[in-house]
């Protein structure tokens, strides 16, 4: 007669689910990751490693910008390049658009979401910075709007997308799109994409502390 209880059972059965999910979840980011390097992925991400190197070594600065979870990622590569990655340098001039709750919330309630960010770039952007977007739609109106005003202000501009890239992809001077549908498989190459890009750019010529413009 088995000593199993109904409790016992459910708990096995559900100790089992979660190993099967958890397998899943982790054979699909392990799939997209190797998509990711077989692709052109890695070939932009250096042309956008030295794109930035390029703006930070002339005195410019790179703004970031995302929702959601790419506000996230657009603070965390801030903050490498504000403190470091893993090599002490000079600090890099990088700020995040994603930041200021009372900026945020002044220009989402004056003007309205779609200008959250472009307006910051109008704001902070000089000609010859660099406006970094990170989106795994390519489609967030703000994110969109962001790269057009960057574009018309004399910024260089870059993406981190996912999916086709979506209309981002033609506004970016240079495009890094993780190819695939889902969401968090894309955010996982972001973080990926973001590391090697931080671990480029202390790897490449310190470009010392230039006097902003």
């Amino acid at each position: 007669m088995s000593s199993e209880t109904p409790r016992t059972k459910d708990r096995t059965r559900h100790e089992r689910e979660v190993e099967e999910i958890v397998r899943r979840g982790y054979e699909r980011h392990r799939a997209a990751l190797q998509r990711l390097g077989e692709g052109p992925a890695l070939e932009r991400l250096r042309r956008l490693a030295l794109l930035a190197h390029e703006v930070l070594a002339r005195g410019g600065k790179v703004l970031a910008c995302g929702n959601g979870g790419s506000a996230s990622d657009a603070q965390h590569f801030a903050a490498e390049l504000v403190g470091r990655y893993k090599d002490e340098r000079p600090a890099l001039a990088a700020v995040a658009l994603t930041s200021d709750g009372a900026v945020l919330t002044c220009l989402a309630n004056d003007y309205d979401y779609e200008r959250i960010f472009a307006r910051q770039v109008e704001a902070l952007g000089r000609p010859g910075d660099l406006l970094l977007a990170i989106s795994t739609s390519g489609r967030s109106p703000n994110v969109l709007r962001a790269l057009e005003t960057a574009r018309a202000r004399g910024l260089s501009t870059a993406a981190l997308l996912g999916r086709d890239g979506g209309p981002a992809l033609p506004l970016a001077d240079v495009a890094v799109v993780v190819e695939d549908e889902e969401t968090a498989r894309i955010q996982e190459g972001h973080a990926l994409l973001i590391h090697l890009l931080c671990e480029a750019l202390d790897h490449l010529p310190r470009p010392g502390n230039a006097p902003p413009r």
